[in-house]
Formats: structure tokens, C-alpha cells, sequence
């Protein structure tokens, strides 16, 4: 069925719950395995429904903001899913003491059970309001986001659409683009600053209500860290400052000496790696997805398939529009056993990206398509990234059908890119461990960390107040992740460590590479993170000698990378 053809019915809520707790009552009555599988059966076909019905509201809202039907239905899902947690976690306790334990874990793993236990920690009645409130805030950040308006050169632009001047060559205009947008933020700073600080003092009310110390801890177990904790994610940290920050300084200088300019350099021209101008795709948004069709139909049997059923689903939502959420990612339509991608092509090297890094999510969906149960075909949210940033990696062999005359400077980028990426990724996670230790900062003292933190993580990063939005320590306003996904961003990082891994493997023998990496998607979420690299023969980025390694070897490529004429 086609995503068009998909039908959206909002359900009943009381109903739902009745539901619920009839599944409830039968799987405590169970007098047999067979009688609680059968339940257990029951409870997964009511949350794919729910999941699905969810899926497709939050999906058609983010196409269009502006669509008064879908933005009703958020809000309903905003004020329904924290009702719905209590029964979820009713069931989770229940399946917890069931004396069938044994059994389902025989059948499923124990990773079902692991995470029911984590989960348990992060709910109570009590912090329905507040979980309600959350949603309606970040809906609200979205469709701020989502709302900019930004006149440039007698056009006006969204956030997305304005992306590509940003890497213009023309040093004035690309400036000029830098402060268009940053005079937006600066602009509507202060609700930015308002919905944030609520957001903070929030999840740190839930946390003290659920027994924490404030937010930290129970943020860590809402992203389901079931195999590491802040004390790996530290120690991480200093790895990337030690290993990670030096190397990624030296792609800068030699940035800076194609650009003619003074290391460090100011954030517009730090967006530009080559005079000439950025690697930008060959085609237009159908010229690239065919190209993408053609990388997966070679690439093996399985992701030609996929994508096959991607584009004759209308599973893919690419352009940017007005009114169109920002951002992308893929999400699942469980009922009908697909993925879905949400995008906002813009012209840029971005949107080969997508069709790489999206669609890496969406394939290793699609291959746990049929696991039992529902929440074992996706892994912990580090372990989904390495799936999807990899497969960038793998699309290597077909950048020239993507970028045509720009290959050479794409796949430098590209990696260049990755390693960059890290230092920045992991300053967000730093930024938001300082500020949920100290809800009660004032947004101008969050400002004051960011920029602090920009010297440690990004010191090719000249503050010098030309573009004020960035310079000031306001920039983190831009990532979403911070105010609807907190704690997700070192997820990123984690797995573009493991990447550079699949990056490293390819160089020397891309089939043998192929081979680890199915290896690793197939087993979906049936262990937690550290489990799945191990089963794949890859190593923890807690590892010391994993970022020391990738560090050393992706530093080596790009010193020896022919450059000649690129400038």
C-alpha cells in the first residue's frame, strides 16, 4: 500500500485503555506459556496499531505544519501517549513477575526484559502533566522552527531552503546568508530562551518526582542506555579532546590556506572547504534517487528490495516545502511492516545523505521487519546510527553517479566531515550534562557554557562577534535534538566512531566489510550496543584505542588524498 493510500483514524483513547487493561487481566490469569504467548500476541498487534496511527499523524503534520486536522491530531497524541504509559508500564510489571519470565526469555532474549526494567524507572502517574506539558512544548519549538520566514536577496526562505547559501563560494554572500539566519534566532531569541528553560526545569521536576537527583539519570534511561553511563560517555569525551580535536584542527588549517584566510576562521567561511565551492549533487531530487536506486540494487539482493518497495510505497518525503517541519529522519509504519523517510532536500551535499544515511535506518528496519517483539526490531538509538552512517560509507563506489565532476572533493569532505562532526557532537552531549546538572542558569548563562564549550570542542571557531547569533554562544538553539531529544546527540558520535570502522574495513576489502555490516544489522535489537559490535567483530568506541585507531588511520587518507587542482 501506498503512503497516500494509508488510512489515519484517530482512536478512541478510553477504548484503548480498556484494551489494555483487559490484556493485562488475561496475561496475570494465564495458567500456560501458550495462553501468555497468545496475549503477549494480542498486546504486540495493539501497539503496532497505536505506533502506526501515531506514525502517520506525526508523519503528515511534519509535511505540512500548517495542516489544522494533523496538528489537532499531534496534540491529541500529545496528551494520549503519557495516559497510554501508564498502561504500557501496567503490562511491563506484569510481564516482569509473570512466572512464563523464563520461557519468553528463552524465545525473545532477555534484551525485552532488560529494557521493561529501565523502562519501569522512568514513568509514574504522577508525571503525566508534565510529560503532556513536554509534548506540547517541543511541538511548539517545531512549528517555531518550522514557521521562519527569512528575506534574502528580495526572495523569502525557510531555514532549509536558505542551507545552500550558506557554502556559496562568494565569501559576501555566504556571509550574508549566516547573518540572515542568525538575525531570525536573534529575532525570536527570546522565545526560543523561554520554551527551552521550561522544557529544562521540567524534566528536572520529573526527575526529583521520580526519585533522581534532576534530569541526568533518567534521561539516560529514557534513551534506554542499557550497557553504558555517564561515566563511559566521560571518559569518551576526553578521548575525543585528546585524539579527535588536534586532527580535526589540521583539516581546518589546511582549509583555511585553499581559502586564503587566517586560521581560525569565522563560521561562514568554516562552511566552506573549497574555493571553487562544496561538493553539490549532480542531478536534481530524481536524478538522485534513481541514482540511489541504483546503488542499492547493486550494492546486495536485500537492499535493492528495500528500496524498490521504498519508492513504490511513496515512503520517501524529500523536498523542502513551506511549512515543512525541519530536519529528517525515518520512523516505522509497523502495520504495514515498513519504514518511512522524512527529508528536506535543499541542494547540498546533504541530500545524497539522505539517501544514504536515512535509507541505512530505513534497510535495517526493513530486515527485522517480522521480529518478535515490536521493540527488539530497532536497537538502542547509538546502535541505529551506526546503520545509517555506515551505509554512507558504502555508497562510496557510486559518489560519481551522486556528484559527478565534485566526486574527488565529496568523498574528502565526506570523511573529513566525519571526523569534524564528533567534536561538535560531543559538545552538545557536554552542553547538556552541564545544564541539566544546573536547571536553575539563567539562558544567558547557557549562552555562556556553549561558547566556553566552543573553545574546548571547535577552537577553529573564531568568536569574534561578526555573525552574533553563533559568536555569542547562541547556536545550540539551532539543534533540535537539544530541545526535543535530550541526550540523544552522542548517540551520533558513538556511532561515527564505529563507522570510521566500516570506512576503514572498505578501504581494504569492501565485500568482507558488506559481510560484517549485515552481520550486525540483522541481529536488529535483540542485544544492547556493545553486544551487537562484539557479535559483528567491531570494537566499543568506549575503547580507548578504537577512536586512537580510526583517528590515525583517516588522518593518513586525507594527508595522502591528491588534491590537485581542487582549490
Amino acid at each position: 500500500m501506498k503512503f497516500s493510500e494509508m488510512p489515519y483514524k484517530r482512536p478512541e483513547l478510553e477504548e484503548l485503555k480498556k484494551q489494555m487493561e483487559e490484556l493485562i487481566g488475561e496475561l496475570k490469569g494465564a495458567e500456560s506459556f501458550q495462553k501468555a504467548m497468545d496475549t503477549f500476541m494480542k498486546m504486540e498487534t495493539l501497539e503496532k496499531s497505536i505506533e502506526t496511527q501515531h506514525s502517520l499523524a506525526h508523519i503528515r503534520y511534519d509535511i505540512n505544519t500548517k495542516d489544522a486536522f494533523y496538528e489537532e491530531e499531534v496534540k491529541f497524541w500529545n496528551g494520549a501517549l503519557p495516559q497510554l504509559q501508564e498502561y504500557q508500564q501496567k503490562w511491563t510489571k506484569v510481564m516482569l513477575e509473570s512466572a512464563f519470565r523464563p520461557q519468553f526469555e528463552k524465545e525473545f532474549g532477555n534484551v525485552m526484559f532488560l529494557n521493561a526494567e529501565i523502562s519501569l524507572k522512568t514513568f509514574s502517574p504522577d508525571i503525566i502533566p508534565e510529560l503532556q506539558k513536554e509534548n506540547d512544548l517541543c511541538q511548539e519549538y517545531t512549528k517555531l522552527i518550522a514557521s521562519a520566514q527569512i528575506p534574502f536577496e528580495g526572495k523569502t526562505y525557510t531555514l532549509s531552503q536558505l542551507t545552500p547559501f550558506k557554502t556559496d563560494s562568494d565569501d559576501a554572500r555566504r556571509l550574508a546568508a549566516w547573518k540572515a539566519e542568525g538575525a531570525w534566532y536573534k529575532e525570536h531569541q527570546d522565545k526560543l530562551d523561554s520554551i527551552y528553560d521550561e522544557l529544562v526545569k521540567l524534566r528536572d521536576a520529573m526527575g526529583r518526582k521520580l526519585g533522581f537527583d534532576g534530569y541526568t539519570q533518567l534521561g539516560y534511561y529514557r534513551m534506554q542506555r542499557n550497557c553504558y553511563d555517564k561515566n563511559d560517555v566521560e571518559k569518551f569525551r576526553e578521548s575525543v579532546v585528546k585524539y579527535l580535536v588536534p586532527v580535526a584542527s589540521e583539516v581546518y588549517k589546511k582549509q583555511a590556506a585553499r581559502l586564503g584566510k587566517e586560521y581560525p576562521m569565522s563560521f561562514a567561511d568554516n562552511a566552506l572547504a573549497f574555493r571553487s565551492g562544496n561538493a553539490r549533487p549532480a542531478g536534481t531530487p530524481d536524478d538522485i534517487l534513481m541514482q540511489g536506486r541504483k546503488f542499492y540494487d547493486e550494492l546486495s539482493p536485500e537492499t535493492s528490495a528495500f528500496f524498490r518497495t521504498m519508492l513504490e510505497g511513496e515512503l520517501l518525503d524529500v523536498l523542502s516545502t513551506e511549512g515543512k517541519a525541519g530536519g529528517g529522519y525515518c520512523t516505522s509504519l509497523p502495520d504495514y511492516q515498513v519504514p518511512f523517510i522524512f527529508a528536506n532536500f535543499n541542494g547540498t551535499q546533504h541530500d545524497v545523505e539522505v539517501v544514504t544515511h536515512e535509507a541505512g535506518h530505513a534497510f535495517a528496519a526493513w530486515l527485522n521487519r517480522d521480529r518478535v517483539p515490536l521493540d527488539t526490531v530497532w536497537p538502542s538509538l547509538e546502535a541505529c546510527e551506526v546503520h545509517s552512517m555506515s551505509m554512507e560509507f558504502f555508497a562510496w563506489p557510486w559518489a560519481e553517479g551522486f556528484f559527478g565532476a565534485d566526486t574527488r572533493k565529496f568523498r574528502y569532505t565526506h570523511l573529513s566531515d566525519a571526523l569534524t562532526f564528533i567534536p561538535y557532537g560531543t559538545m552538545v552531549d557536554h552542553f547538556q550534562h552541564i545544564v541539566y546538572e544546573k536547571p536553575q542558569m539563567t539562558p544567558q548563562e547557557r549562552h555562556g557554557v556553549w561558547k566556553e564549550l566552543l573553545g574546548v570542542y571547535m577552537p577553529w571557531m573564531r568568536l569574534d562577534g561578526e555573525i552574533p547569533f553563533y559568536a555569542e554562544g547562541e547556536g545550540w538553539q539551532r539543534q533540535h535534538h537539544i530541545y526535543t531529544r535530550p541526550f540523544y546527540y552522542i548517540d551520533y558520535c558513538l556511532a561515527q566512531t564505529v563507522s570510521l570502522q566500516f570506512w576503514a574495513r572498505i578501504q581494504k576489502d569492501s565485500q568482507d566489510a558488506w559481510k560484517h555490516y549485515m552481520a550486525y544489522a540483522k541481529q536488529g535489537g535483540s542485544a544492547v550496543f556493545t553486544d551487537l559490535l562484539k557479535n559483528a567483530e567491531l570494537v566499543s568506541p568506549f575503547e580507548e584505542s578504537c577512536l586512537k585507531e580510526v583517528c590515525a588511520a583517516a588522518r593518513e587518507w586525507l594527508d595522502a588524498y591528491d588534491l590537485t587542482g581542487l582549490e
